[in-house]
């Protein structure tokens, strides 16, 4: 963990693009009680494929106008080089300068990746299209990607993209604190120097966390999915579990040098804010 020491910590949070009216405004009211906050940025998701695309476009469009550094999430699977490089022109225009490149999800239906088929590629052609304007995050797997073949197989694919041209990493939730420290040094082994930010997931409802987790592979750990499981559909125990664990495992975190946080918000900003305040974070 040394190498991550020498970061300064910073703080951000994550956004899905609403898919109603309603869920806008939600998020609109939720944006300004985070930007009080003062992140570092906040990041906007992107749907298998491009998916979610325009939404994407109109959520940044909206945490920009708020004053925040806004990242877009952009896959690569499905898409085509004229396709991106339009999008790439399109935030540039825009005045964005992160990204968060990650290689995605194939679209429903869809049988071949097109012409991208790994994050590291994605990164190689922003970095070949648009040179050092975008501040480039990629994803981390502490406990290793679903469909890695293997740890170390896993570990190249990372030190893959570092060197195509990333920035920083953000890594998917967990709540063991070890797979983050062995990840990073595992990192650290093989040379690359770059802030590894943990994600953080708030607690709040354990059935829809383990379906969350079963789909991207993030692991809940047998004591802390017995003892939620034990609590049955009592919410208000959940929740307040839930936050005494995650706040000790950012807590943890932090001491130990971890670079910041990255918040999973769900576009919710109480169990956010719950977290930030037992931590002692400003705002």
């Amino acid at each position: 963990m040394e190498s991550q020491k020498k970061y300064r910590p910073g703080f951000s949070f994550e956004f899905f693009p609403p898919k109603t009216a309603e869920g806008r405004q939600k998020l609109l009211a939720a944006r300004d009680k985070f930007a009080a906050l003062e992140p570092a940025y906040v990041s906007v998701t992107y749907g298998a494929g491009g998916s979610t695309q325009q939404g994407t476009l109109e959520t940044i469009r909206d945490m920009l106008a708020a004053g925040l550094d806004a990242a877009p999430h952009l896959s690569c699977i499905g898409s085509s080089s004229e396709m991106l490089r339009d999008i790439l022109q399109g935030y540039k225009a825009m005045g964005v300068k992160r990204i968060v490149a990650l290689r995605g999800d194939m679209p429903s239906g869809m049988r071949e990746a097109g012409e991208f088929s790994y994050a590291n590629e994605l990164v190689e052609f922003i970095r070949r299209e648009t040179g050092d304007h975008f501040h480039i995050e990629v994803a981390a797997y502490p406990e290793f990607h679903p469909q890695a073949a293997s740890a170390q197989k896993d570990l190249l694919n990372f030190k893959r993209k570092v060197e195509a041209g990333a920035n920083a990493a953000i890594t998917q939730y967990f709540y063991n604190l070890d797979a983050y420290l062995r990840f990073v040094d595992e990192c650290e082994k093989m040379g690359l120097a770059l802030p590894i930010v943990p994600g953080i997931m708030p607690i709040t409802n354990y059935k829809q966390l383990a379906r969350f987790s079963e789909a991207c592979g993030a692991e809940i750990p047998r004591w802390l999915a017995k003892r939620l499981e034990g609590m049955g559909d009592d919410l208000e125990s959940i929740r307040a579990y839930g936050l005494e664990v995650t706040v000790e495992l950012c807590r943890r975190l932090l001491e130990a040098g971890a670079p910041g946080l990255h918040f999973y918000t769900m576009n919710q900003f109480e169990p956010t804010r719950a977290i930030w305040q037992a931590l002692g974070l400003p705002g």
